[in-house]
């Protein structure tokens, strides 16, 4: 009899979640940027916009009326995501400009074109990030993960420092994770050379954006320059490329992920949320912040 219960258990529980799968996503996803701020006038880098939540924030932020910058590595894919923007908002101030995080000499360069190109910055999408990389190192020899997603964004950020003060009030926004509970610095093995995971790197990295948010808003107290890491939630997007496991995951429990659009209202709402200064360095979630 038991036998038999557990047989039906087993054929009913996938057709149940299925039933149940809306409801369980809808309360997954409920957290929404209510913010009615327009942005004409204002200018924003958005970094890996285009794909993913990069591409739904960049979106978001045209619609509102801003110039916005699509950071990419792949320019070519970035500019079809750009002119699928201006045609969806109407905003032709929609840019695409290379930007390759695992290179220190392409961030320089974008950096330098970006400052000699605008007089403003007042939002800045530290989006962009890799996940579970076979091991491999950037240009400059960091191990991948640490590399693009914390140095990479470190290198970037201080370079437009000074636009973001001249700009104030102005914002920078640090896509991290929850993985970041997993994470350590491990100073005797930052490039993975004694040991490597990389399930570990990445939360390694996502640990290293949030004390870079709340260290540089420490640093940047006073200046009008406020910054904000935030969690997205578990997001149905390109990150998981590398890892055929995490794919399969992704597949099976697709009913219940977050599209794009839904991961990229932390980002949005740190980004627009007027009086949100008082909260300099606080960490989002799609479901709390703290």
């Amino acid at each position: 009899m038991i036998g038999v219960l557990l047989l039906l258990l087993l054929f009913l529980l996938p057709f149940l979640l299925y039933i149940a799968a809306p409801q369980i996503r809808k309360m997954l996803s409920s957290g929404v940027c209510t913010s009615t701020v327009q942005l004409p006038g204002k200018v924003a880098v958005v970094t890996g916009a285009n794909t993913g939540i990069g591409k739904e924030t960049a979106k978001e932020l045209a619609q509102r009326g801003a110039r916005v910058y699509l950071a990419c590595r792949d320019v070519q894919k970035g500019e079809l995501v750009a002119r699928e923007i201006q045609i969806m908002t109407g905003n032709q101030q929609v840019l695409v400009r290379k930007l390759d995080l695992a290179d220190t000499k392409s961030i320089r360069a974008f950096a330098k074109d970006f400052l000699a190109e605008e007089k403003h910055l007042h939002i800045l999408i530290n989006n962009a990030g890799v996940m579970m990389c076979p091991y491999s190192k950037t240009a400059d020899g960091f191990e991948m993960h640490i590399g693009v997603n914390h140095l990479g964004h470190f290198l970037l950020t201080h370079l437009l420092l000074e636009k973001l003060k001249e700009s104030a009030p102005s914002r920078v926004v640090n896509v991290s994770s929850l993985a970041h509970h997993l994470g350590r610095i491990h100073f005797h093995n930052l490039q993975g050379e004694k040991f490597y995971h990389a399930g570990l790197a990445y939360c390694h990295s996502k640990l290293a954006n949030i004390l870079f948010t709340q260290e540089l808003a420490r640093r940047l107290k006073g200046s009008g320059v406020t910054t904000y890491s935030v969690h997205p939630g578990t997001v149905n997007s390109e990150l998981v490329r590398h890892s055929y496991l995490m794919r399969w995951i992704w597949w099976l429990f697709s009913f219940f992920i977050k599209t794009p659009q839904q991961g990229a209202q932390t980002s949005l709402y740190c980004a627009l949320t007027e009086g949100l200064e008082v909260l300099n360095g606080n960490h989002f979630s799609w479901e709390y912040s703290k």
